[in-house]
């Protein structure tokens, strides 16, 4: 075989196994891109669903410290507003007693109106101090009876008014800032004969 023959024996050999080999390179990247695109989706779908449930944390983190800050922000308030409520409770006696002296002293007595006027004034003054620190009196009287703001101490037939009215008030009730402190002691209405026979026909 001569030099010439030797070259393109080897030039032909050279090709065919520059063939096989890229053959074989497209082969692995055929069967090799499939596995690794799958794996690359199933990695961004399990980061995205850690990503929304990251975000649902965080919006119910955020609302929960919403919450939080609304009541701490409602404790407060109520502290201030109902902080001296222990203290309006003791005023009421006060005021109870007052009260009680300004009626026992009627009459013309220039001595008792003396007295009278000074309990007057007194009074006076711790109303205006229930005022400034809003605490104001329940006085049901003729008013239909509320179970929310009055206590009943009795039951008393009387015709003159509806069922369930407040006919005497015993001893005021109070509020503090709205809230009650003591609700009022009153007498209240109830039916009379007519009422009786309803009853008794029902």
């Amino acid at each position: 075989m001569t030099g010439e023959d030797k070259s393109l024996d080897d030039v032909v050999e050279n090709e065919t196994v520059s063939d096989s080999a890229e053959i074989e390179a497209d082969t692995a990247n055929s069967n090799g891109s499939e596995p690794v695109g799958e794996d690359l989706a199933s990695q961004l779908e399990a980061a995205l669903a850690e990503a929304e449930k990251l975000k649902d944390q965080y919006i119910r983190t955020e609302a929960e410290m919403a919450n939080l800050r609304r009541r701490v922000e409602k404790d407060i308030e109520n502290a201030h507003k109902f902080g001296q409520e222990k203290l309006s409770r003791e005023l009421l006696a006060v005021a109870d007693n007052l009260e009680r002296a300004i009626e026992f002293t009627e009459g013309d007595s220039a001595d008792v109106t003396a007295i009278k006027e000074g309990v007057e004034m007194t009074l006076k003054g711790l109303f205006d101090v229930f005022a400034k620190f809003n605490i104001e009196a329940v006085n049901p009287h003729g008013e239909p009876f509320d179970p929310q703001l009055h206590q009943a101490m009795s039951m008393v037939e009387n015709q003159e008014v509806e069922p369930n009215t407040v006919i005497a008030v015993m001893q005021k009730g109070y509020l503090l800032n709205g809230r009650l402190i003591r609700p009022a002691m009153v007498m209240v209405s109830k039916g009379g004969d007519s009422a009786k026979k309803i009853d008794e026909t029902a």
